[in-house]
């Protein structure tokens, strides 16, 4: 007892609190030394370990290109000089944190997305802000895991179940038509694609993923807002260094926003995920699991699918796994497919006598059809709308780039190496704007794509990346685009529209390169109603 009143004694005399709290700050010293001592140590190794690739100016060895990496205008202009200037590749350091190899050109962006999928890692600098919400999900796995689930999913992107969903695109293009129709009627001629084209890839997303209906192109829904102002924020997470460390982010406000808006999406997905389980176990009396999973016809939506999925060891994924895949599908879809068809439609008013192309080759697709709707067999009868698709997918690709790190030395071009651990930023604005793979890469010419990749490099065009780890959703967004771009130029005649708020004109437009490619401003076209053929006037009533 007198031992133990002894210590209190010494612990609370003021002697004893002071030499309590040296010993505390001399270990927190010493600790942030030799955390210190290693960044230091690890960034002079990689310096050393990537100096065989040319590294552009920095004013300091410590901070090197930190703060140099926009996302805007002056962003993208960044990486055309420093195309211009290194060719194909170069280094660059995030201060002591960040070692990048940035590549854009075919012979370097080959060898990292081919690699196999065993060895390639999605690095923290990109994805990790995205595990909160997306998890552990296809986009984010690595290794077995990555495999497991690849095997999984890919039945969900088949072409038989694609198929079934090109009636939703058309409706969900149609809804949004009947609204710019309203609004050209009462005066409302010029608007900002991003605002009407998000909310329609949202709803047909949703109808596609969950079956559900939430006409959210004609009110508010509290789920759609909590997905675009999860992606905002994480905009606004990825150009804050200091919010990359959670221990710092999750304590301010645009934390607490985050964690908010998170609850209502998982919320979300969770209920309907329950809701399809239990519907698919009452059809289950009904029809076999093969008829759920094969059957053509019937219109499935892409969490039943995943839900039905089983591996060679009969085991499916469970509902955290599932809620996982169907953010991810939500995520990934709304914005890039958004995107590509603002981008597209922006091209096409920019260039009237491609447009007006496009416009004819619907025209002369839809004769003697009753209804302009677009069918599956459709889509390979638009050869010169998909150029025109392409063409915008290299010139305004919705992701800039994709980043990599490899559990093994990888060898590149000229014996370069780059060690295990580095991070692999592979530039798909850089690539496909690059003058020694692209003639006028900054010239929007569908005709680069009139004959099928000929006497061109299978890395020059990435849009969707490439090798083991693409876009497992290619196939949907491009079916997607088809669908929209063509029934909006059968129904619109689009010009360069003027943004109210500022005056002027979107041929002056800005890029933003964010999550996807956005504009400053919003993306403004003027509508104008096309006058039909008499024979091709939709019945009325």
């Amino acid at each position: 007892m007198s031992l133990l009143q002894g210590f209190l004694s010494l612990v609370l005399s003021w002697d004893g609190l002071c030499q309590i709290l040296y010993v505390v700050g001399t270990g927190l010293l010493a600790v942030a030394a030799i955390w210190t001592v290693k960044l230091l140590m690890r960034h002079a190794w990689y310096m050393q370990r990537l100096s065989c690739f040319s590294k552009p100016h920095t004013n300091s060895w410590l901070i090197g290109h930190m703060g140099k990496m926009q996302s805007t205008e002056e962003g993208l202009q960044q990486v055309d000089e420093l195309v211009q200037t290194y060719k194909h590749s170069c280094s660059w350091f995030i201060g002591p944190f960040y070692h990048l190899v940035r590549v854009f050109h075919p012979d370097f962006v080959k060898p990292l997305l081919m690699a196999p999928a065993s060895v390639t890692v999605k690095d923290e600098l990109i994805y990790d802000h995205l595990r909160p919400w997306l998890g552990q999900s296809l986009l984010i796995s690595n290794g077995e895991e990555w495999s497991r689930r690849r095997r999984l999913l890919t039945p969900a992107f088949h072409f038989d179940i694609l198929k079934t969903y090109v009636s939703t695109f058309n409706a969900s293009t149609n809804i949004m038509h009947d609204k710019w129709r309203r609004l050209v009627s009462e005066g409302s001629t010029d608007l900002d694609m991003f605002d009407h084209v998000i909310l329609m890839t949202l709803d047909s997303l949703l109808k596609c993923a969950f079956s559900h209906s939430s006409n959210c192109q004609e009110s508010n829904s509290e789920y759609v807002s909590a997905i675009v102002e999860l992606s905002d924020l994480i905009i606004d997470r990825r150009q804050n260094v200091l919010h990359h460390w959670d221990w710092i982010y999750w304590k301010t406000q645009q934390g607490k926003r985050f964690k908010k808006a998170l609850g209502v999406v998982q919320r979300f997905t969770k209920e309907v995920i329950q809701k399809r389980r239990a519907l698919i176990s009452q059809q289950k009396e009904t029809e076999t699991q093969s008829e759920l999973t094969t059957k053509p016809q019937r219109k499935k939506a892409f969490v039943d699918i995943i839900l039905l999925s089983k591996d060679e060891n009969g085991q499916g994924l469970t509902d955290e796994e599932i809620q996982a895949e169907a953010d991810t599908f939500m995520f990934a879809g709304h914005d890039t497919t958004a995107s590509a068809i603002c981008w597209t439609l922006y091209n096409l008013a920019q260039h009237p006598h491609y447009q007006e192309q496009c416009r004819q080759e619907v025209v002369d697709l839809m004769q003697g059809r009753d209804e302009h709707q677009i069918e599956w067999e459709d889509l390979s009868n638009l050869p010169f709308t998909t150029m025109c698709i392409r063409e915008t997918l290299r010139l305004h690709c919705p992701v800039q780039a994709v980043t990599r790190k490899y559990t093994q030395d990888m060898t590149l071009p000229g014996g370069r190496i780059v060690p295990e651990g580095a991070i692999c930023l592979v530039s798909i604005y850089g690539t496909h704007h690059n003058p020694a793979v692209w003639t006028d890469p900054h010239v929007f010419n569908p005709m680069r794509f009139e004959t099928n990749n000929e006497g061109r490099d299978s890395h020059a065009f990435i849009p969707f990346s490439s090798g083991p780890r693409n876009c497992i959703g290619q196939k949907f967004a491009l079916a997607e685009l088809r669908v929209v771009v063509a029934l909006t130029l059968l129904k619109f005649r689009l010009t360069p529209g003027v943004n109210p708020n500022l005056g002027s004109s979107s041929g002056g437009v800005r890029r933003l390169p964010q999550l996807v490619l956005r504009a400053e401003g919003g993306l403004w076209l003027r509508l104008e109603l096309v006058k039909l053929p008499s024979n091709l006037e939709e019945p009325q009533g």
